[in-house]
């Protein structure tokens, strides 16, 4: 499968957002995705993930996000979506959208298909 990231740009403080990871063929309601970012000269963090159609429905965010974002999924429009609001400066990164092999109350295990990141900055 292969994953498109789109949405992304420049916000100021307190604003919303919404990224969409567009995923080819027809499986697409049979993988587990995640949303990870990549700040400039740090280290690529798991933002949020959710389960396949087929698993156990867990939906995890990272502590940073809980209560702001908002992870969904349309198995139709092999789309998944990262509601993002009161955005701050530090969300400010590249945001990128896998496959995962599952999603856990702890965060995505196992990678699979990356798509190419969208750029998400917040400043005034």
């Amino acid at each position: 499968v292969q994953l498109q990231a789109s949405g992304g740009g420049l916000v100021q403080p307190g604003g919303s957002l919404r990224l969409s990871c567009v995923a080819s063929g027809s499986t697409f309601d049979t993988y587990a995705i995640g949303w990870f970012r990549q700040a400039p000269g740090k280290e690529r963090d798991g933002v949020s993930c959710i389960s396949s159609s087929t698993g156990d429905g867990t939906i995890y965010y990272a502590d940073s996000v809980k209560g702001r974002f908002t992870i969904s999924r349309s198995n139709a429009k092999n789309t998944a979506y990262l509601q993002m609001n009161n955005l701050k400066p530090d969300d400010t990164a590249v945001y990128y959208c896998a496959t995962v092999g599952f999603c856990r109350k702890y965060g995505s295990e196992g990678f699979g298909s990356w798509g190419q990141g969208t750029l998400v900055t917040v400043s005034s």
